[in-house]
């Protein structure tokens, strides 16, 4: 038998907050790879990943609304 988690047809566990943040960060630059997406696309509630999207738009709207606040 094989150790390896991709071979094994146990249940996906429930992603952490941090996965579910890394998700979030990965989707708005546009990566993600397939064995974490497959993960993200099985979980119970989109929820996590939609409040996990809004926190990470709006650190980047204040990032980038303070850049600009002092260059200008």
């Amino acid at each position: 038998m094989s150790d390896d988690p991709k071979l094994t047809n146990q249940t996906p566990s429930k992603p952490t907050f941090f996965q579910v943040l890394v998700s979030a960060i990965g989707a708005a630059i546009g990566v993600q790879r397939s064995d974490v997406r497959e993960r993200d696309f099985g979980a119970d509630s989109p929820l996590p990943f939609v409040l996990a999207g809004l926190i990470v738009t709006l650190v980047f709207i204040g990032t980038l609304l303070t850049v600009v606040y002092l260059v200008i």
